[in-house]
């Protein structure tokens, strides 16, 4: 208790982490809540089922491109010109403005939703790059565990705290001053715009920039980012080159992608699953609330185990819990256990996400960390490619949905075995 006392104490850290609580709420209440079925039911009204699910493919997939191109080459940029923070506020603002935006929207118009949806994914991925190099700029490399774990129970308290007073306002409109479930989902996206802006202010008023690539100072203006660009994408260029210099980030980037595409598939692929069991909607949000707020003190825990253990140890240890989920998930028959499911599910998600994070930043250089931090979220974001194919073709040629998602388990088992040969003694820091 005194260490998780020390982060709240801390005054950069917490302005840190905060921003975690902040933007965590564009995740759960429209990523993974409302803008799914909404888009179904609302702005793809009267379309085909195929039709809108092929629609809402392309939105998502359209905001993982952008990520899988444009990180790496932001944070070079981001580096180069010493702006990490600038970059996080343009982005931080495009993620606010076209959340709010989809209240804009009118029903029928699946074609604006859908560009509206990809400009705040953009503004809501592009962001994570330079948040997440930020953590170099408050924290030294013996409390990056416990300091990325602070911010991902942050997270999952902040984005359960809105998306639970959400659903209770699509259920009770009424009690709202609303006039229907559909005014309140449309409300819920503008509540997530102001909550994200909100939070975000600690961060930009206390925690630092870090060091500037080439340790040359910050100059200011169009001029100083362009000319950091250009530094930036050289830097960018040169790390291809000098991979052997960082062959350990490399090795757990290849390690972390399979195994973190396990972990992304299960997110994305369980509430399909419950409902191909026949378990009811309800039951599934409520299962998506469990995972939430188990998944606060259970971050926080990782991150003290790891301080303790070792990050590496505590992680595999979070990786295997998963392949178990994968092997529960078969035997599933009914929704206390798909309650149960969920709560497991809530007790490593963070902490595995938490400490892939802190552990990748002892390989990183600090003054490239932006640089570094764009491959880390480029593979993260762009994970869950293999196990939803794995679930489908496995599905299709068993005709079982409970063998499919059984089969997530070999992209997980990958990413352990990659993983046993990172080495922690060759930390750049």
């Amino acid at each position: 208790m005194r260490r998780i006392r020390e982060l709240f104490a801390d005054r950069r850290v917490f302005a840190w982490a905060l921003y975690d609580w902040a933007n965590s709420v564009f995740a759960t209440t429209i990523i993974a809540g409302f803008f799914p079925v909404f888009f179904k039911q609302y702005w793809s009204a009267g379309a085909d089922a195929v039709v809108s699910t092929a629609r809402l493919g392309f939105a998502n997939s359209l905001g993982s491109a952008f990520l899988l191109i444009a990180a790496p080459v932001l944070g070079a940029m981001a580096d180069g010109s010493g702006a990490r923070k600038r970059f996080l506020g343009v982005f931080t603002l495009l993620g606010v403005v076209m959340s709010a935006g989809l209240w804009f929207v009118s029903e029928g118009d699946w074609a604006t939703a859908s560009l509206v949806y990809v400009l705040a994914s953009a503004g809501f991925s592009g962001a994570i790059v330079f948040y997440d190099a930020l953590i170099v700029s408050v924290s030294k490399p013996d409390r990056y565990d416990e300091v990325s774990a602070f911010g991902f129970s942050l997270g999952y308290i902040g984005g359960g705290v809105l998306f639970a007073v959400n659903v209770a306002m699509t259920l009770w409109p009424e009690a709202f001053g609303l006039s229907g479930a559909a005014e309140a989902v449309r409300l819920s996206f503008v509540t997530v715009a102001v909550w994200w802006l909100i939070f975000s202010v600690p961060l930009f008023r206390m925690v630092p920039e870090p060091p500037q690539l080439g340790g040359a100072g910050v100059a200011s203006g169009a001029a100083a980012v362009t000319s950091g660009a250009i530094a930036g994408l050289r830097s960018l260029a040169n790390t291809f080159r000098e991979y052997r210099a960082h062959r350990m980030a490399g090795l757990f980037l290849l390690a972390y992608f399979f195994y973190i595409d396990g972990v992304h598939t299960i997110i994305r692929m369980a509430v399909d699953y419950g409902l191909s069991l026949g378990f009811p909607s309800q039951s599934l949000v409520t299962a998506l609330l469990i995972t939430q707020f188990i998944g606060f003190p259970a971050a926080l825990a990782f991150g003290l185990a790891a301080n303790r253990l070792g990050p590496k140890p505590t992680l595999y240890f979070g990786v295997a819990v998963y392949v178990g989920v994968t092997v529960y998930a078969y035997f599933l028959s009914s929704v206390a256990e798909f309650y149960i499911l969920a709560a497991v599910v809530g007790l490593v998600q963070g902490g595995v996400q938490a400490i892939s994070r802190s552990l990748y930043a002892r390989f990183v250089p600090p003054a490239q960390s932006g640089e570094f931090f764009g491959f880390f979220n480029m593979l993260g974001r762009f994970a869950a490619i293999i196990g939803p194919a794995l679930v489908a073709i496995t599905g299709l040629l068993t005709g079982s949905s409970r063998l499919g998602i059984l089969s997530v388990a070999t992209v997980l088992i990958i990413g352990m075995v990659l993983l046993g040969f990172v080495r922690e003694s060759e930390s750049k820091h």
